[in-house]
């Protein structure tokens, strides 16, 4: 009996998770979830993107990856998600939110999916300033204004 019930609450956690999921893609410079495209992307190099909105062309949004001037340690790199249009900066050294190894495009699909999960982008691509606010108090660290140069 206790088997039959783990089992099924099993089965609801996952399609629950499969349910909340959302398909990101990035491919052929078009950003897709589940099949609509809600941004244009231009990868600039490995390090950087930039997101761009449907309705004006505006760039919405720059992710930058900065290694501090110190390549081959990687203790100190951080990334910047700018967000261009709603003047906000966003700095923060959790690599795991952003990395996907040496892929810059899953990075990316993973920094958009972290950003319909905090509601920073509707489903249309649009910026929420409410939760960009929110999003802004929990990851940013601020690391340029604690950096001596």
């Amino acid at each position: 009996m206790a088997i039959n019930r783990l089992l099924a609450f099993f089965l609801v956690m996952i399609s629950c998770n499969v349910y909340f999921s959302q398909e990101v893609t990035i491919k052929d410079d078009k950003v897709t979830v589940d099949g609509k495209q809600i941004l244009k992307a231009e990868k600039i190099n490995l390090a950087q993107y930039s997101f761009f909105s449907m309705k004006n062309d505006d760039e919405v949004l720059l992710y930058k990856y900065m290694d501090n001037g110190t390549p081959s340690y990687v203790n100190d790199d951080f990334f910047i998600l700018n967000f261009l249009t709603a003047k906000v900066k966003v700095e923060s050294t959790d690599l795991g939110k952003v990395s996907n190894f040496m892929n810059s495009r899953k990075g990316m699909e993973k920094v958009v999916r972290w950003l319909l999960k905090e509601r920073v982008l509707t489903p249309d691509g649009e910026l929420n300033p409410d939760r960009l606010a929110i999003f802004k108090e929990k990851y940013d660290e601020n690391i340029t204004a604690r950096t001596h140069r």
